[in-house]
């Protein structure tokens, strides 16, 4: 007799998400292992933010690539506002792993049931919702193990396609690209 599969808390991981010193640079280091196009998103706009449950507001830009069916997401936070992002450990590399949800209040609802609760959570100006949640501060966790719900709908599922569409056949012409 097999044992039955053990279900799993999250979706699959369709994004990697990495804090770095210099977006282009990082842009340019993966581009160099065949990944990209990336697209830059300067000084991102958000609707409202909250950090351990204060609202924050803070400067911050990113670059998305696609990696065959996983997302490269390199993240630089430009001021020292307490953030995930300003108080990762060592600063840079793997910060958080990324999956999609139907509804980020109703994960959020479940996960509080197992002890897991958002450490920072909001959406962007264009109605975007997200939830960082603290698996990294379970017993037995490490950095880099945080999670992000990223809530599907219209424009993440149009920009996320825009993204795919883009590194099919890409030949590594502009490695970065600048929306907005």
């Amino acid at each position: 007799m097999t044992p039955a599969a053990r279900p799993t808390l999250f979706g699959p991981v369709m994004q990697l998400g990495f804090v770095v010193p210099d977006l282009e640079a990082a842009a340019l280091h993966w581009a160099g292992l065949g990944v990209g196009p990336f697209f830059l998103m300067e000084h991102i706009q958000y609707a409202e933010c909250r950090y351990r449950g204060q609202p924050v507001s803070f400067d911050m830009s990113v670059a998305v690539g696609q990696w065959g069916e996983v997302q490269v997401e390199l993240i630089r936070q430009h001021d020292s506002v307490p953030t995930i992002y300003s108080s990762f450990v060592g600063g840079s590399g793997l910060q958080h792993l990324g999956v999609m949800t139907d509804s980020v209040e109703t994960q959020l609802a479940m996960l509080a049931a197992r002890g897991i609760s958002a450490t920072q959570s909001g959406s962007t100006a264009n109605g975007i919702r997200f939830a960082y949640v603290d698996t990294d501060a379970l017993p037995g966790s490490h950095p880099g193990g945080m999670i992000e719900l990223i809530e599907r709908g219209p424009a993440i599922d149009a920009f996320f396609s825009f993204v795919r569409a883009a590194a099919d056949g890409w030949d590594g012409d502009r490695p970065l690209r600048r929306l907005g």
